[in-house]
């Protein structure tokens, strides 16, 4: 238990580690790869690149702060990145270092501002977070192995078969190599990959969201392939699964993982997604239409036109099945084909005023996924509606998993 001196000092600060987190960030990656670079293995090298990790970390350990006397307040980003760490393989052996390393980043980069006090209150946070945090991660491992067909670190599996979906977009079928069982999943979670890539120093590990309705001996991914755009390199993974692996190749997969599932009442649905956010979507939308057909849902879809848009057949044909379920399409930029067939119901970007003219009211759980200015306006457009946190559900494809904060 932390005192009340350290509680105090650790909560008034919190806001000093957030101001300065994107600079922490940089400082502590800086540090943590010199200091132990077997730890490029678990860290996304992309995101690493792109400027996305380095913030995540020091805002997380921001958050645990502000909230060390009550980490029930920010149990959506404990669950979330507790989920990860199971999926990733993160141990409480590596703790320390990254404890270590965070306050020598801290110190560095807060200068005289950083305090001895304030360094060792944040010594002890840290310790207490880590420990919470290692407690979740081994009940998490404890039910990952004991589930029927489970197992822990990464299995092989054979690539079935590779679909493309869209210009971008292919389908990964994948079956346990030893022909053993496998787990069943929760619509919204997704799996883990590890690859050791030709030409590259350190293993790639990589979350895919699992686009498919949950079935018992294949597991499907469904990936986009991630171009370069502006300063942002290429995606390493999703060019490399695109380019190079075949039908036959064995992957290193995690069992699947996550928190974005659906909530077990009655209420209705109503699922959003934009480009290939649509993967956790798609799959809760199919099993809901599988399993729960007497279930009222609402499915819209945001993507740039037709070109790019991923299972629109499988859409249209389980809608047309089911009466309870209604479809809309939202093109940001739809070609003239699209316009000819009157492809789309909407032109340009989902708005609130649209949203209610094809839903009756705000009384359904809302769950969405997409690029993250597409999120943010979902997200406020929902506030705005009056929908509570507690029916309003996201995944963001993102190291810093809180939309408030992107």
């Amino acid at each position: 238990m932390l005192d009340q001196n350290t509680l105090t000092l650790v909560k008034s600060t919190a806001p000093l580690l957030k101001k300065h987190s994107e600079a922490i960030g940089k400082q502590f990656y800086k540090l943590l790869f010199t200091k132990a670079p077997e730890l490029y293995n678990i860290f996304n090298q992309t995101n690493q690149k792109r400027g996305i990790q380095q913030e995540a970390l020091a805002y997380s350990v921001y958050a645990a702060g502000e909230h060390i006397d009550n980490l029930d307040a920010i149990k959506p980003l404990v669950r979330r990145i507790t989920e990860k760490h199971r999926a990733l393989g993160v141990q409480p052996e590596q703790y320390p270092i990254v404890g270590e390393t965070l306050i020598q980043a801290v110190k560095e980069v807060l200068g005289q501002a950083a305090t001895a006090d304030i360094l060792d209150a944040w010594t002890a946070a840290y310790q207490t977070i880590a420990d919470a945090f290692i407690g979740i991660e081994q009940e998490l491992y404890e039910q990952t192995e004991k589930q029927p067909g489970g197992w822990l670190g990464f299995r092989d599996f054979r690539v079935d078969k590779i679909v493309p979906e869209s210009h971008d977009v292919a389908s990964f079928y994948l079956t346990p190599a030893d022909g053993q069982p496998i787990p069943d999943y929760k619509p919204g979670q997704y799996l883990t990959l590890q690859l050791m890539i030709s030409g590259e120093h350190y293993k790639h590990v990589r979350h895919y969201s699992l686009s498919d309705a949950p079935h018992q001996k294949v597991y499907r991914i469904s990936v986009k392939r991630e171009p370069a755009f502006n300063k942002a390199p290429e995606g390493i993974v999703s060019n490399y699964l695109h380019q190079h692996v075949k039908a036959g190749d064995i992957l290193k997969v995690a069992a699947p993982a996550g928190d974005f599932t659906l909530e077990d009442d009655d209420l209705p649905i109503v699922l959003i997604s934009g480009g290939i956010g649509l993967t956790p979507v798609f799959s809760m939308f199919k099993t809901v239409a599988e399993r729960h057909p007497d279930r009222v849902m609402t499915y819209i879809h945001a993507t740039r036109d037709s070109t790019t848009h991923t299972f629109r057949h499988a859409i249209g044909q389980i809608a047309l099945k089911n009466e309870r379920i209604k479809t809309f399409v939202c093109y940001e930029k739809p070609t003239d084909e699209d316009r000819e067939k009157q492809a789309f119901d909407k032109e340009g970007h989902i708005d609130l005023d649209w949203l209610k003219t094809i839903l009756p009211n705000n009384q359904a759980h809302f769950y969405f996924c997409g690029p993250v200015p597409f999120m943010k306006m979902i997200n406020s457009a929902l506030k705005q509606w009056g929908v509570p946190n507690t029916r309003s559900h996201y995944e963001v494809f993102n190291p810093l998993s809180i939309l408030e904060e992107l």
